[in-house]
């Protein structure tokens, strides 16, 4: 066994153990890469989010991505579960794990058929909370340099103490209806905001809910949606 076959061999091991000793959140590219969580939009390095994923639907031309997701298992993917209300969600719909631009795959990129969806029960829409789904992908990933596991917090998690946190996907780059999205996955750092200063009178007027997260930044600029 050579090195790099060692050393793919190190990451899938300790990929599927983090699914029962609670190992994640390794960053092995941003490792290599010496890079630092970019303030601003930026285009993610290879591999800079290795739990990142592109849910994709089939479209008349081809296939289309329809949502980001987060690798929490080798199995599972957590996503949102406004990706598949009002569409037909048949077995044709993939994931493509360890992809940083969905213009092209690297060697490590893997395709995954979707198996199953579990949106949340109480999901009705977004606004009113609880907008969360698991994916039940057909067969398990391997881990590699571009493809590792997410964290996921416990209860023991004070969101009151932490004062930023980094924003990743392929979303659109402008606030506007029909905005492009870009093809490379995009990064961030935001605030976390006081959900009561966001839900004042000048701001979100009480439409955050208590379970929810404020972050961006009272200038605006940096955001994750539109």
């Amino acid at each position: 066994m050579g090195w790099d076959d060692a050393r793919s061999s190190f990451l899938t091991i300790r990929c599927w153990a983090s699914a029962s000793r609670g190992t994640c959140g390794t960053r092995p590219m941003a490792d290599y890469y010496g890079m630092s969580r970019i303030v601003g939009g930026m285009d993610a390095h290879q591999g800079a989010w290795p739990w990142m994923v592109s849910i994709q639907f089939p479209t008349a031309t081809g296939f289309s991505h329809i949502c980001g997701g987060s690798l929490i298992t080798p199995q599972w993917v957590l996503t949102a579960a406004h990706c598949f209300i009002g569409q037909n969600f048949t077995t044709d719909w993939y994931v493509m794990v360890g992809i940083t631009d969905l213009a092209w795959a690297n060697s490590e990129t893997q395709k995954r058929w979707m198996r199953k969806v579990v949106v949340h029960e109480y999901y009705n829409k977004a606004s009113d909370g609880f907008d969360i789904a698991l994916v039940e992908l057909d067969q398990p990933v391997q881990c590699g340099y571009h493809v590792q596991l997410a964290c996921l917090p416990d209860a023991t998690l004070r969101v009151s103490q932490l004062s930023e946190c980094f924003i990743s996907g392929w979303g659109a780059r402008e606030a506007r209806t029909g905005a492009s999205s870009p093809s490379a996955l995009q990064e961030a750092k935001v605030r976390l905001i006081d959900v009561q200063l966001c839900n004042s009178s000048l701001w979100y007027r009480g439409a955050i809910k208590s379970h929810n997260l404020c972050a961006g930044y009272p200038q605006g600029g940096i955001d994750t949606c539109q």
